[in-house]
Parts: C-alpha cells; sequence; structure tokens
C-alpha cells in the first residue's frame, strides 16, 4: 500500500486521539488522572475496556494460534466469565466502600504497610512486563511489514508510539483514556469484521456458508480432555477464572477505570455488560482464525514460518487490498494503544498513591503533587522504551514470550494477598509479607519446570496462578497470628 496514504491515515488517526484529549482534560486535576472524577459513564467504560483487555497480542495470536489449538483457547474465556462476576459482586463493593483509589491501599488497611508495598511492587513488575511485552509485538510487527522497508530503526518506531501515548494521557490520565480506549475499541473491532467480510468476499462465501465453514472446520473444536494437555479443560476453564480475578479484578489499570464510575452499582453493570460483548468479540476472533487457514488453503499460500502471529499480518497486508492493509494498521494500532495508555497511567497512579503517598501528604499543593506525577509519568514512559528495546535485542521470541509467562507468575502473590485479605479474617506478621511473595513463585517455577517428571507427564497451564496463589495463602497463613474481623463483614 501507499507509505503516503499509510502515514496520513496514521496522522488523521492521532490528531482525533489528541481531539478527544483536548475535550476530556480541560479543568483536569489529579482526581482526574487517578479515578477520572470518579464521573466516568458506565457503558463508555464498559466498551473502551474491551480494547484494554483484548491488546495487540489478542488481535495477532489468537486467530494464528487456532492452527495449533483450535477453539480451546474459548475455554478459557468460558471461565473468564465466572471470574468476571466476582469480580462485579465481591471485589467492587469493596473497593468503593473503602473509598479506595489505589486498590492495593486495601493491602495496607487490611494486612500492614509491607503487604501493601509488595503488593503494589508486584503490580508494577508485571505491568512494565506485560504492557512492553503488548507493545513489543505490535511495534515488531509494523517494523517487520512497513518501517523496515523506508528504513527507519526500530528504537525509533518504539519512541514515537511511546511519546504519542505519553501526550495525549500527560495531562488527562483516566479522564482521557476512558473515552480514547473507546475510540480504540471502535476501529480494533472494525478492522475485525472488515477482515472477516473481505476473506469471506474473496472466498465467495455468504452467511450461510461462512457458518458452514466454521462449524464443518476440524479447528472448530473447544473442548478438551486429555489431562496431560495444557488445554484440558479444567485448567483452562478454572485457570481462566482466576487470571480474569488476578488480571482485571487485582490489576490497577482495570480497575482504575471501573471505579471512576459514579457508584458500585454502575461500575457492577460495567463489569458484566463488558464480560459479555468479550465473550462474543473473541469467538470472532477465533472464527477470523479458521477463516485465515481456510484461506491459506484455497489460495495455496505458504503458512509463515517465523510464527503464528504473522498469519493474519501476512494475509491483510499482502492478499486483500489496499483497503485491508489500511485497516488492519489502524485496527493493529488501535488494539496497541488501549493496554500502553492504560498502563502508563497505572503505573503512574500505583507509584504516586503507594510508593510517595500522595494521599498522606496533606501539606503538598496540588501544583507539587501534579509536577511530581507528571515527572513520574515521563519516567514509566521511559522504563517502558527501555524495556521493549531490550526485548529486540534479545531477538528471540521463544525468550521474550517467556519473559511474558514470568509477568503471570508475578500475580500469583497478589491473589494471594487479596485472597487472604478478604476471606480469613486473621491478622500476619506483616514484616515477613515479601518473602512469603517471593518465595511462592520460586515454587511454582520448580513445580513447574519438572511437573512432568514429578507428575506423571501433568503439564501445568493457566492453573498455575491457581497454586501460585495457594502457596501464598499458605505462606501467610503460616505467618498469621490471631483473629480479626473477616474484610467482607
Amino acid at each position: 500500500m501507499s507509505p503516503v496514504l499509510l502515514v496520513t491515515c496514521v496522522i488523521v488517526y492521532s490528531l482525533m486521539l489528541f481531539g478527544i484529549t483536548y475535550l476530556t482534560t480541560r479543568k483536569t486535576d489529579n482526581a482526574s488522572y487517578f479515578v477520572g472524577n470518579r464521573s466516568s459513564r458506565w457503558y463508555v467504560v464498559a466498551y473502551g475496556m474491551i480494547g484494554a483487555s483484548l491488546s495487540g497480542v489478542t488481535f495477532l495470536s489468537v486467530p494464528g494460534d487456532v492452527g495449533k489449538g483450535s477453539f480451546s483457547y474459548f475455554q478459557m474465556i468460558m471461565g473468564y466469565m465466572l471470574g468476571y462476576v466476582f469480580i462485579a459482586y465481591i471485589l467492587l463493593p469493596l473497593y468503593y466502600r473503602l473509598n479506595l483509589t489505589s486498590i492495593y491501599s486495601f493491602l495496607r488497611q487490611r494486612l500492614g504497610n509491607y503487604s501493601y508495598k509488595t503488593g503494589a511492587f508486584f503490580f508494577i513488575l508485571s505491568r512494565v512486563i506485560g504492557a512492553s511485552f503488548r507493545l513489543y509485538v505490535v511495534v515488531n510487527v509494523l517494523q517487520l511489514f512497513v518501517f523496515n522497508a523506508w528504513g527507519i530503526p526500530f528504537w525509533v518506531t518504539t519512541l514515537a508510539f511511546i511519546l504519542l501515548i505519553l501526550a495525549y494521557t500527560f495531562k488527562g490520565g483516566v479522564k482521557t483514556i476512558v473515552w480514547t480506549d473507546s475510540l480504540q475499541t471502535t476501529f480494533m473491532l472494525l478492522s475485525l469484521i472488515l477482515s472477516v467480510l473481505l476473506i469471506c468476499k474473496d472466498l465467495h462465501l455468504d452467511a450461510g456458508g461462512l457458518i458452514r465453514t466454521i462449524r464443518e472446520s476440524p479447528l472448530s473444536g473447544i473442548f478438551v480432555w486429555d489431562w496431560h494437555s495444557k488445554n484440558f479443560f479444567p485448567k483452562q476453564f478454572f485457570g481462566g477464572m482466576f487470571i480474569a480475578i488476578a488480571m482485571t479484578g487485582l490489576d490497577q489499570e482495570m480497575m482504575q477505570k471501573n471505579i471512576s464510575c459514579k457508584t458500585a452499582g454502575e461500575s457492577k453493570k460495567n463489569m458484566l455488560s463488558f464480560s459479555a460483548v468479550l465473550l462474543v468479540v473473541n469467538f470472532i476472533f477465533l472464527c477470523l482464525g479458521i477463516l485465515l487457514y481456510q484461506y491459506v488453503q484455497a489460495k495455496g499460500l505458504t503458512i509463515p514460518q517465523r510464527t503464528s502471529d504473522d498469519l493474519f499480518p501476512t494475509i491483510a497486508l499482502k492478499y486483500l487490498g489496499s483497503f485491508s492493509a489500511l485497516f488492519f494498521i489502524i485496527g493493529l494500532i488501535s488494539a496497541a494503544y488501549p493496554s500502553a495508555d492504560g498502563a502508563l497511567t497505572a503505573l503512574t497512579a500505583s507509584f504516586c498513591i503507594d510508593f510517595l503517598g500522595f494521599e498522606q501528604k496533606t501539606s503538598w499543593t496540588e501544583e507539587r503533587k501534579t509536577k511530581i506525577r507528571m515527572m513520574v509519568h515521563f519516567s514509566f514512559a521511559l522504563l517502558l522504551l527501555g524495556v521493549i528495546v531490550v526485548f529486540r535485542m534479545i531477538n528471540n521470541e521463544a525468550v521474550v514470550r517467556q519473559l511474558f509467562r514470568v509477568a503471570n507468575y508475578t500475580y500469583g502473590p497478589l491473589l494471594g494477598l487479596f485472597m487472604f485479605g478478604i476471606s480469613s479474617g486473621r491478622a500476619i506478621r506483616d514484616k515477613w509479607a515479601p518473602v512469603v511473595c517471593m518465595v511462592a513463585p520460586m515454587i511454582c517455577y520448580l513445580i513447574d519446570t519438572n511437573s512432568k517428571t514429578w507428575m506423571g507427564g501433568y503439564s501445568f497451564g493457566n492453573e498455575l496462578l491457581i497454586l501460585n496463589g495457594l502457596l501464598t495463602f499458605a505462606g501467610l497463613w503460616i505467618i498469621s497470628r490471631r483473629t480479626i474481623s473477616s474484610a467482607l463483614s
């Protein structure tokens, strides 16, 4: 496609983001940045969270992975639904009742300062690795298919993305990204639907033919009953449930948007409606995967050997025409931005509140807090840039994906801390909490790497998060010392 056309569309798209930024940052303050003055409309938050939850990794990986795992990924999405119900009826009412800005403040109130700092630290570690990986995957694809041909270095491409995200989140924070996420979700969904329609047109499939192709495909199987497999149904379902709880309900980025709604009731409606739409969208991504492989077979194409992530961009950019290529690029950018801009805002909020103690610094003026907050925001942008460049230097996708898996390990301690605090009714020897939260993931890693030998061929999947949380919970129980009232009472 024409480079001039591509650049023009990216510029127009960026101007739309800055237009939203201008409209949402007038008369803003730190409360606007951290929780959107608790005035966000629940349906806007729900819609925008679709893009933030899917990210560029889903946009690229889910369709391509159908060739290897069929529709087994949907087992995990089904588990998500149960996790979102838990968030809606247990966690969100708790956050609103305690009037939290940082959700990790709950740990300070319930378990102590060491637990509080530990929880916030694990979130920051998780989100830096996770957000960097998600943005890296997208920038890497754009670099491979577009910017390499123009002679633009990878670090320049990454810097341009980071600066753009920095610019439109710098002032408005949550109040801005609630609306920019909605715009980006729209373009991502348009790209998805358009890709399905264009492939159907090229393959001469009407609505009935599309349904028949998906239903009759050997790749459309959902359930896996081999207990040795990482895709074994109970592993995927219950793993998905706890992934949703940990990576949404215990994640400052996702909850920061939820608690920006006016009331707990509105936030609950947001969570439940978001989960229903997310179920449908993920199913469409899986259907797109079948169509991509059907297209490869029908046209006699070669499946990309480097990684299945290249399948969607290869077909969209090289075989479906300029219109498809244009919307694919915009959709890919739209999938990348929500996960990066939300992460940048949440990291800033967590560091300012949890480590710099903004809520306790009553002597600090609003102007001083704003200046410090902007410095922190800029520093995290540089950190994300540095981590992404390091991923590129590694230049081994298997290693980079393993680093992303390491980020998932860090949600286990968060899961254990919150579940202990909510359900146990016991106090702990708080200074030992960091030790427990460091040891639990190490034990998990040891078990995971030796499970096939120790457990008769058993291979861990998403249920490793559950084990991690249980080990953390058990460690906290060991260092607990007396009974107090439950956080739910």
